[in-house]
């Protein structure tokens, strides 16, 4: 029962949301809804249903809104793109077996389905119609990992996800944290190595989170599942080809200031009989790639990666070998589209070069013997014979002779002279230029549309030569399939039409004779037509080809500087006054069969001859935006007053406008209606006092309400005008931001202008070979080992140097250990650092900046604390990131040792050419005689000399006690005589500290990584530190005693005696006196008996008598003495009391007499 009263219950019948009948429903509603006002919206209607119910909310919602929203905002940088931009260059890399290469064949067969076997060098190949995309495998290699993260602009990071990530990816990231980070996409191989779902599922996100960590979150991480049949899963593939079709890419600090290329084909033009006389000898190489960064100029230094400095001979642009699509409208590429060059893995039929391209045919099983068609051996008979032949065309056209009569001389084609060709050069080269149009800029080159329309109208032979280059340069741009069945159609074509083909040929040999009298009357009136170009005289010539044939006449013309006057004139040469009179000669006989007044003299005073020439002058009539009235009367009207009265004329339109005054609602409109390019074309004249005191009150009123509509356009209604609704939403200002955007938007739209209606020769020559140009560049002078150990999967970087980049001075720099190298740095042991473009080794000496700004010696970097380094290097620019290790060798037990290879990473901080770094260094010396405060001090200086220096400085004790230096002593050399606070003592240790300045090692060694043979690439050595030559040789270091650990034996002191002074002990009370009794009072004293002889009692007696004589005798004489003393005090006494009585009495008669005469003198 249960069961049918479930199936009873219905569902509940849902209202359709969309589809044709929702959409009718709806459309009912709103027309019955909006019957009285069908204009309001559902906001409008009913205002109070969109109300905010709480203002915390609202404000909280609003806030996260705008975080949101500010944190996808980023700096507007100028885009310098340009229009056929670079190959989009990808890195692959990781470790050694986790695909790298499989990944790129399945990547290559996706994008164009062509099988690659072999994977060396950069690999490109077009993706879509405005993308090309170079794939390029990284190697297990230091060097080559460094040299991918400066130029890559994606990086597909292929993890093992079976064994996790190893320690190279986490180099390698911090390689790309520190030289600018590209993008970086994960990418996980493996995942059919784990067999369980939940264990793979939890290592996914494991892995996640983990690269998340290092590159940021969200970082997008591919999955790619397993093989199948050696090759990944189709859809996994053609996957990531999506997201990186689309990837958009920000330009870098470093890269958009410098231009570099990866070389993807390298070529040795030395001559060979130089190399077969000596192996050894100074190569000359040429190298090709796509311009990256920057303009590249020929003038700029170059750095190659793992070689060192060069200088670039010969700079060049050849044809794109990979050129995009063409620009008609199309879903997808077509098949002949899907380019792939590879010349180092040796794909690609065609190699262009400078004057040649090279057409590789098939390998050695092309020589097997095969069925072949009738036309594929006639291809392969045609392009044979074009590689056996040893001299160009050239040459064998001038070698080609022609017999009129079986035993007439045969005549050469370097023997045949056509008069009216030698004629016109001889014209060319004493007349300078033809002359061009009159708009003409004097920018382009002496080909143009003028001179090739003389030339063809002169070419008697009825035939195009334009066209016949257009074919030539058709043909050299095509792919190698199209070139051998052009090939092998034009070979079909002449045997099988081969009677047809002989009647057209002698149809059009005599064609000349068609109309000859209009050609020679074409061919006198351009003659006399023709004028100097004076932007040509003033300014020169612009075309390269057209200049080196100036050049070569100047040299011939030098040969006649003989005959100049003054340096300025010169006598007219034999040969230019033949050719004179031939062209009057001919001038005469032609001119008898033409109407033509070449020499009647025209009345220029005439009215019809001045209306020729009469807007040729300042005065003349110009074009409207070049006329000096008009552009005056614009100026005018361009002032306040001319807005408001006066009539003017609209220049566009033609319109005619009245001098009325506007209402102001007019006035406001025809402001906001105005262009923003005529009213920022017009430079408006400010009003000097005396006229704005003049202006009526109509005027003045007039004036303010324009500066009031101005300012409520500006800030009032903003938002009005441009389209946008009221919503009733609350939305932020980001209006700076979008000015910003368009700011750059409007620069990258400028740059893009400048140089774009330029001559692509002269354009060169001005900003240099621009981003996307496959360049050509030739170097001498290189090592002969870089070509002999050539090895393609390594890359090569070629970047440019600035003009400061190429000198070499002290670079100091803020660099901090990094926390997973487990060694600490020692200063003075060589470093090998990463920094630009340069790889070098240095030896580095390591300093603290302290608080006045003196850099202190450290004999080692601190943890966790950044540093100053100072080294001898490459200047290089403020700001520019580096890294540091200590080997770049790929040795398993060093790797072991070390695990993390990068020891320390930073930035250039300051360049000078100078070092101030310091370092303490304390000088001690010992008194030797001491009076009072002053002491002399010897041991501190060896002369005289060197106290002098040091006169004046300050010198401090163990104890604390501070002194001063004051003069030298002559005995022993080198003391001196100091004063201190108190009184020191000979045993005080006295020291003086000083700072003295530390010399940076000039050392600079580049790493020359691509010299070595192809199984030493990965082992450079540079310079080894101590300690490694001391292990290699097993040498033991020399202990020295001083600084050997001894136990320290210390003498004990022995202190005098204390003694007391007896005025001192009267006066210490009985406890602090000293006691003479009983060491040990509690011990009683053993007396022991003596017994004298009888002889020693006699004397004992006699000695006892005499005591007591002597002590009767002293104490007779003390009595004596005392009465004495007493007797004599007593006389004094009374003779002191005479004294004063005497003494009282004159002082009584003295005051007696002293009162009588002030009583006289009174009375």
């Amino acid at each position: 029962m249960a069961d049918d009263a479930g199936q009873d219950k219905r569902k509940q019948h849902r209202a359709p949301q969309s589809g044709v009948k929702a959409d009718k429903k709806k459309e009912k509603a709103k027309k019955d809804s909006n019957q009285k006002e069908p204009e309001l919206t559902a906001r409008q209607r009913n205002p109070k249903a969109f109300a905010i119910n709480s203002a915390q909310r609202a404000e909280r919602n609003f806030r996260r809104k705008e975080d949101l929203t500010a944190k996808k905002q980023h700096i507007p940088v100028v885009d310098q793109t340009p229009d056929e931009p670079p190959p989009v260059l990808i890195a692959v890399v990781g470790p050694p077996k986790v695909g790298k290469t499989t990944l790129i064949k399945n990547l290559i067969k996706s994008f164009t389905r062509t099988n690659v076997t072999d994977i060396k060098g950069p690999i490109t190949i077009v993706t879509s119609k405005k993308r090309r995309i170079t794939l390029l495998e990284c190697n297990n290699d230091v060097n080559s990992m460094i040299d991918v993260a400066k130029c890559a602009d994606l990086v597909l990071l292929l993890c093992d996800a079976s064994y996790g990530f190893e320690m190279e990816i986490f180099e390698f990231l911090n390689i790309c944290q520190v030289h600018g980070m590209p993008k970086i996409m994960g990418v996980l191989t493996h995942l059919d190595m784990i067999k369980n779902p939940k264990q793979l599922r939890k290592r996914k996100k494991e892995l996640k989170h983990r690269f998340w960590t290092e590159v940021y979150d969200g970082a997008k991480l591919f999955y790619l599942s397993g093989l199948l049949h050696g090759e990944y899963l189709r859809n996994e593939v053609k996957n990531l080809g999506r997201f990186i079709s689309v990837m958009k890419f920000r330009p870098l600090q470093w890269r958009g200031a410098h231009s570099y290329l990866l070389v993807d084909r390298v070529e040795d033009v030395t001559n060979t009989d130089r190399v077969r006389r000596d192996p050894k000898c100074d190569r000359e190489v040429v190298l090709y790639g796509y311009v990256r960064g920057v303009a590249l100029k020929q003038e700029h230094m170059v750095h190659i990666a793992g070689l060192g400095d060069a200088r670039i001979d010969e700079l060049s642009a050849i044809p794109d070998p990979c050129p995009l699509p063409g620009t008609e409208k199309k879903r997808s590429l077509l098949e002949k589209e899907r380019l792939l060059y590879a010349p180092m893995s040796g794909v690609g039929g065609i190699v262009y070069d400078k004057d040649a391209v090279y057409i590789e045919l098939q390998g050695s099983h092309s020589h097997k013997e095969q069925e072949q068609s009738a036309e594929a051996a006639e291809q392969a008979e045609l392009v044979s014979k074009l590689i056996d032949k040893k001299a160009t065309i050239d040459e064998q056209m001038e070698q080609q002779e022609f017999r009129l009569f079986s035993d007439a001389k045969p005549i050469k084609s370097k023997d045949f002279r056509n008069d009216i060709e030698e004629e016109e050069a001889e014209e060319d080269s004493s007349d300078d230029e033809e002359d061009e149009e009159g708009e003409d800029s004097g920018l382009e080159a002496a080909g143009s549309s003028e001179e090739q329309e003389e030339f063809d109208a002169d070419d008697w032979r009825g035939e195009n030569s334009e066209a016949e280059e257009e074919a030539e340069d058709s043909d050299a741009a095509s792919s190698g399939d199209e070139e051998y069945q052009s090939l092998g159609g034009v070979k079909a074509a002449n045997e099988s039409d081969s009677d047809d083909e002989e009647a057209r040929v002698m149809a059009s040999n005599m064609s000349w004779k068609t109309n000859l009298a209009q050609k020679a009357r074409d061919a006198f009136l351009q003659r006399h037509s023709e004028s100097k170009n004076l932007m040509r005289l003033v300014y020169g010539v612009y075309n390269q080809n057209e200049r080196s044939r100036q050049e070569a006449e100047g040299e011939e013309d030098a040969e006649d500087s003989e005959e100049e006057l003054g340096g300025l004139f010169r006598v007219a040469a034999k040969k230019q006054s033949q050719q004179q009179k031939d062209k009057d000669i001919q001038d005469k006989d032609e001119r008898c069969f033409f109407e033509y007044q070449g020499d009647a003299t025209r009345d220029w005073l005439s009215e019809e001859n001045k209306a020729l020439i009469k807007n040729c002058f300042v005065t003349g009539k110009w074009k409207a935006s070049e006329d000096a009235e008009n552009l005056l009367k614009m100026d005018d009207m361009s002032d306040a007053e001319s807005e408001v009265y006066g009539d003017f004329e609209d220049l566009e339109t033609g319109e005619q406008h009245s001098g009325k005054p506007k209402a102001e609602g007019e006035g406001e409109t025809d402001e906001e209606g105005a262009k923003p390019g005529e009213s920022a074309g017009a430079t408006k004249r400010k009003m000097t006092r005396v006229e704005e005191e003049n202006l009526t009150k109509a005027e003045l009123m007039a004036k303010k309400l324009k500066l009031k509509a101005k300012f409520d356009a500006e800030y009032d209604n903003s938002g009005e005008g441009k389209g946008e609704e009221d919503n009733g939403r609350i939305t932020g200002d980001h209006s700076f931001y979008e000015d910003l955007k368009a700011e750059a938007q409007r620069q990258s739209e400028l740059n893009k202008s400048e140089f774009a209606h330029l001559d692509n020769e002269f354009r060169i020559q001005i900003e240099g070979y621009r981003p996307g140009l496959y360049v050509r560049l030739g170097f001498k002078q290189l090592p002969a080992e870089f070509v002999e150990n050539f090895d393609a999967s390594y890359p090569v970087l070629v970047g440019a140097l600035n003009m400061t980049e190429e000198n070499v001075g002290y670079v100091n720099c803020k660099v901090k250990k990094h926390r997973w190298y487990k060694k600490i740095l020692k200063t003075g042991d060589p470093l090998i650092v990463s920094m630009g473009w340069r790889r070098f080794q240095t030896v580095a000496i390591f300093a603290k900046v302290e608080d006045n700004f003196r850099q202190r010696y450290l004999k080692y970097t601190p943890n966790h604390v950044t540093c100053s380094m100072t080294f001898w290097g490459p200047i290089t620019p403020q700001n520019t990131g580096f890294l540091a290790l200590q080997t770049v060798r790929q040795d398993q037990e060093e790797m072991q040792r070390l695990g993390f290879r990068i020891a320390a990473t930073g930035c250039v901080t300051e360049l000078d050419k100078s070092s101030q770094i310091m370092k303490k260094l304390k000088l001690v010396g010992h008194p030797f005689k001491i009076y009072k405060k002053t002491a002399f001090i010897k041991d501190m200086f060896n002369s005289s000399l060197e106290v002098a220096k040091f006169e004046g400085a300050k010198i401090k004790t163990v104890s604390g006690i501070r002194g001063q230096i004051k003069k030298s002593h002559h005995t022993p050399e080198g003391s001196y005589r100091a004063t201190f606070e108190d009184k020191i003592l000979l045993s005080d240790i006295v020291f003086c500290r000083t700072w003295f300045r530390v010399e940076v090692p000039r050392f600079y060694a580049p790493i020359t990584s691509l010299l070595l043979p192809p199984e030493q690439k990965s082992q450079w050595q540079g310079m080894k530190t101590l300690g490694q030559l001391k292990r290699e040789r097993a040498l033991q270091n020399a202990a020295q005693p001083d600084s050997m650990y001894t136990e320290i034996v210390r003498k004990e002191k022995i202190f005098r005696p204390l003694t007391i002074p007896k005025a001192l002990q009267r006066a210490l009370p009985y406890k602090d006196k000293p006691k003479l009794g009983p060491e040990n009072p509690k011990q009683a004293l053993e007396r022991v008996a003596v017994i004298n002889s009888p002889y020693e009692q006699k004397v004992a007696k006699m000695m006892k008598m005499i005591a007591t004589n002597y002590r009767q005798k002293r104490n007779r004489e003390r009595l004596e003495t005392k009465k004495r003393i007493k007797n004599y005090r007593e006389q004094k006494s009374e003779k002191m009391a005479s004294k004063e009585r005497r003494q009282k009495e004159l002082r009584k008669k003295v005051s007696r007499a002293i009162s009588k005469m002030r009583g006289k003198q009174s009375a």
